[in-house]
C-alpha cells in the first residue's frame, strides 16, 4: 500500500502496548504519519484495534458507533485502585464460596441499557487530559455515570480458588462502544459483596472486524494486508450506487433528491464501485455528511 492509498489494518494488539504505541509502528509500516486508530485499547488489553491509513482516518469516527465483543476473566474477592490487576489492592473478601448461580444472576442485571461510571483509568478526557494520566499523576478523578448499552453477558466458566479464597469468572461481552469492561468487574464485585477487578481483556471484535482476520504487528510487517477504503465502507454501512449524474454532484457534497432507504449514514457508491461519501436521508433529499473523493 502506499501513502496515497486509503485503507484500514485490523490489528491483534498485544499486551503492553498503548493504541498509540501501534499507531506508531503502522505509520513506520505505511509510509506516512496519515494514522489513527477507532476505539482505544489500554495496554494490558489485547485484541482487535482497527486503524485506519490516510483518507480512511477520516471514516473512523464513523466507525467507532460500532458494537463491540470482549472476552475477560473477572477476579471475585479483592476491590483494587484501578479496577483491574495492574492496581493496588484495596479490600479483600474471601469469595471462593461464591457460587455459579450467584455470578449468573449478578451478570444478568447488567443486561440493556445502564448507566456505568467509567473506571478512573479509563482514557475517558477530562480537561483535555486522559484520566489515567491524571490518576498516575497523583490526581483524584471522579467520573460522571454514562449511559450504555450491554446486549449480552454470559458467564463461560467460573471457577473457584479455595487457598486464595476468590472467584474467577470468564465472561464474554458484547455491547456498546463507550463500555469499560473494567467498570463491570468493578460493579459485579459490588453487587455480590466481595469487591472485583478485571485480570484479563480480549477485544474479538469492532463492528463486522473480528480476531479472525486480525494480523500481530509482526505479520503486518511480513504480509501488508490492510482493507480498502471501498470494501471498509461496503461493510460498516448500508449502501446505494449511484448514476453518473449523482456521483458528479456528490464530488461537490450537493444535496441529492432521491431516498436513500435506510437511516444514515450511508456510504454512497460511484458506478465504478467506488466509494464517495457518506450520505443521511433529511426530508425529501439526501445530504451529505462526510465527502471522500479527492
Amino acid at each position: 500500500m502506499s501513502e496515497a492509498d486509503p485503507g484500514l489494518v485490523v490489528v491483534d494488539k498485544p499486551g503492553g502496548m498503548t493504541s498509540h504505541d501501534v499507531v506508531a509502528r503502522v505509520r513506520r509500516l505505511a509510509g506516512t504519519r496519515k494514522v489513527g486508530h477507532a476505539g482505544t485499547l489500554d495496554p494490558m488489553a489485547t485484541g482487535v484495534l482497527l486503524v485506519g491509513i490516510g483518507r480512511a482516518t477520516r471514516l473512523l469516527g464513523h466507525l467507532q458507533l460500532a458494537d463491540k465483543t470482549y472476552d475477560a476473566t473477572i477476579r471475585l474477592g479483592a476491590a483494587t485502585s484501578t479496577d483491574d490487576a495492574e492496581g493496588e489492592v484495596l479490600a479483600r473478601t474471601p469469595a471462593a464460596d461464591v457460587g455459579e448461580d450467584a455470578v449468573r444472576a449478578a451478570l444478568a442485571g447488567f443486561v440493556g441499557e445502564i448507566d456505568q461510571v467509567p473506571s478512573s483509568v479509563s482514557a475517558v478526557k477530562v480537561d483535555g487530559r486522559r484520566a489515567y494520566d491524571r490518576v498516575r499523576a497523583g490526581e483524584q478523578v471522579d467520573l460522571a455515570a454514562r449511559r450504555v448499552r450491554i446486549e449480552a453477558i454470559d458467564a463461560r466458566e467460573v471457577t473457584h480458588d479455595e487457598h486464595a479464597q476468590v472467584t474467577d469468572a470468564a465472561v464474554a461481552v458484547h455491547c456498546s462502544t463507550g463500555t469499560y469492561i473494567r467498570s463491570i468487574a468493578r460493579d459485579l464485585g459490588d453487587r455480590l459483596g466481595v469487591g472485583g477487578h478485571l485480570t484479563s481483556l480480549r477485544r474479538t471484535a469492532v463492528g463486522p472486524f473480528g480476531l479472525d482476520e486480525a494480523r500481530t504487528l509482526e505479520e503486518l510487517e511480513e504480509r501488508w494486508q490492510p482493507v480498502g477504503l471501498d470494501a471498509v465502507a461496503k461493510r460498516c454501512f448500508a449502501s446505494y450506487d449511484l448514476d453518473d449524474q449523482q456521483a458528479d454532484d456528490v464530488r461537490f457534497g450537493r444535496k441529492l433528491a432521491l431516498e436513500l432507504g435506510a437511516p444514515g449514514p450511508v456510504a454512497v457508491f460511484a458506478p465504478d464501485g467506488r466509494f464517495l461519501a457518506l450520505y443521511e436521508q433529511d426530508g425529501d433529499v439526501a445530504r451529505a455528511v462526510a465527502v471522500f473523493t479527492g
